[in-house]
Order: structure tokens, then sequence, then C-alpha cells
């Protein structure tokens, strides 16, 4: 007779115990970037509304912000670090190809030996995380799981660059996600669109640039396509999101879009018919945008600056390089 084979089994729900955060060190106004793209301080604000973006020191990279921001979301959840047993990190802008960020902070953090893997999934890569976590503590293969998104974009961009040098900023974001007694993270409708996958992402590859026959590789975009692909099709994925989480633009109290463009969000503010009393991140006007940590990010300057906020529905929506993108509504902390 052949032995039945055990299947681990987990928690009906899950949801975020608690955000943290971390940004770079120094303030970049728009003033110190436009002269090497030959724009003003009035331009990037209205093409983007962006005032002043958040950008690491040389002896900051990606690891380090994510270890503090992993490090602030852990102390505040009040789960010790030692229970934390998978580590899920998202970002494009290791320093190296491997090891893994996640491994390196799971140990930093105290959570060593958590299961610890990264993901690329660009602007979208939290919400991926989100996701991921949420169905392996549910399936019995992590107990509690820290999410963390985290980017040293100033390493990565051209300050030539018009197309796309003046958005980017620095940061990390992270949550921890664990068992609930009800639902507190909804269906992630997630997808991608790699047709367009020129649209947005690096120039060159480090084989390339190791030939000789390409510069070091780095961020660019064709603006217009990104933008119309952001605002037409990501609005049916947030309604998309709404629908399978059983709830209305209406029972939001906050929405937290990838922190891409301040025209974007504000299209997609209009499409959902949000009300005055949803509060939209704006985290851009200050931070920049930060590929896969904004949406953490904002949503942890939007609870740091409204507490009412807590036990309140958010919609998040991801959305970038490789056109990949991801929106699910989840509960508050």
């Amino acid at each position: 007779m052949r032995p039945t084979l055990v299947q681990a089994t987990g928690p009906a729900h899950t949801r975020i115990y608690a955000y943290g955060a971390a940004r770079g060190e120094n303030a970049v106004p728009n003033d110190d970037l436009v002269g090497p793209i030959d724009s003003s301080d009035e331009w990037i604000r209205q093409r983007t509304g962006i005032v002043t973006r958040m950008r690491a020191g040389a002896g900051t990279d990606a690891i380090d912000l994510a270890t503090d921001a992993a490090a602030e979301a852990i102390a505040a959840s009040g789960v010790p670090a030692t229970d934390i047993d998978a580590v899920i990190v998202a970002t494009i802008s290791n320093p190296k190809q491997t090891p893994s960020v996640s491994a390196i902070v799971a140990d930093r953090v105290g959570a060593n030996p958590a299961a610890a893997y990264d993901l690329n999934a660009a602007c979208a890569g939290f919400a991926y995380g989100v996701a991921q976590a949420d169905a392996l503590i549910r399936a019995g293969a992590a107990r509690y799981a820290v999410v963390i998104g985290t980017e040293k974009l100033s390493d990565i961009v051209d300050p030539t660059d018009r197309s796309i040098s003046f958005l980017l900023g620095d940061g990390a974001g992270a949550v921890v996600i664990g068992p609930s007694e009800t639902p507190g993270i909804g269906p992630t409708v997630w997808g991608s669109d790699g047709s367009k996958a020129d649209a947005v992402g690096m120039n060159h590859t480090l084989v390339e640039f190791r030939e000789g026959t390409a510069p070091w590789p780095t961020l660019r975009q064709e603006g217009p396509t990104v933008f119309r692909w952001a605002v037409w099709e990501m609005v049916k994925v947030a309604r998309q999101a709404l629908e399978a989480a059983g709830v209305r633009a209406e029972d939001l109290s906050a929405f937290v879009p990838h922190q891409a463009n301040m025209r974007i969000i504000d299209e997609f503010a209009k499409q959902l018919g949000l009300g005055e009393n949803v509060l939209i991140a704006r985290d851009i006007e200050t931070t920049g945008n930060t590929s896969a940590a904004s949406i953490p990010l904002a949503t942890h300057r939007l609870l740091a600056e409204h507490p009412e906020l807590s036990g309140g529905l958010a919609l998040q929506i991801g959305f970038g390089a490789g056109l990949v993108f991801g929106a699910q509504v989840v509960v508050l902390p």
C-alpha cells in the first residue's frame, strides 16, 4: 500500500500587520537636474508633479534601504524577527546579480534562516510580493512573511536622458504579513504585456557593455506609450481588483497607485470616480518614482499623516517595465 503524501495547509486568511519605510538621505530638487536635460523646474512640475525626489548617497545601496524598511516594519508588527520565515524582495536595482537582496536582508534583520528570494516585476513588484506572501501563508508554506520593495534607481539612470532621469528616486518600503481571523488581502489581479516590453526598461545588456559594444545599461522609456497604457489599461485592472474583492470604489478609504506620474494618478482617480472621502497617495511629489518601493512608501506616509485610515480599505496597483501589472485591495493595519 502506497503511503499518502502529506500536504501543508495554512490559515484561511492573511493581513498586513505593519509598514516600514526608508528614503534616500538626500533631497534633490528639480533645479539640480535640469541642466543635463535642458529643461526647467516648471516643465518637470507640470508634466510629472515632482518638486523634489529623495536619493541615496554613494555609501547606501538598495540592500541598506531594504534592511532599514524591513527592520521598522518588523518592530511595528510585534512579530519577533525569529518568527519571520519568508522574506520576499521586489527590486530591479540589486547592486549584484547574485546573491539575492532578500537573503542578506533576512540575515541582517534577524530572520535567518528564512526562505528568501528576489523578484523582478519592476513597479508592480510590491503587489506581486504581497500576492505571493498571502498565498504562501495560506498554503502553510510560511507563518509570517516580510515583503519589501527597494530601489536605488539613481545608480541605473543616465542624467542626460530626458525621458526618465528626472522622475526617479531611491527608497524602500516593507510590510509584515501574517495570519488573520478575517480577510485582509483581496485577490490579486495581475498580468503582463510583453509585446510592449521595449516601451520601458534597460537600454542595453551587461554582456554588450562587457564586450564594449554598448555603454553602461540605464533605464529609459517611451513616455507617451507608457502614459497611454497606464491611464487606459490600468484603470480596467483597478476595477477588476475591486470586483474580485467584492467592494466598490466608494468603500475605499485610500487609493495607492504606483507613483509614476501625478497626471496618471489624477486621471486614475477621475476614471474610478473616487469621492472626496478617499485619500489618494501622492508621495511622488517629494519622493519621486521609486519603482517597486513606491506603493509601500506612499502607504507608509498616508498612515503616518492619517492614522484614522487604520482598518480601512486601500486599493493598491503597480505597473511598469515589461508592462507588468498587479492590483489588490488590502485592509490597512
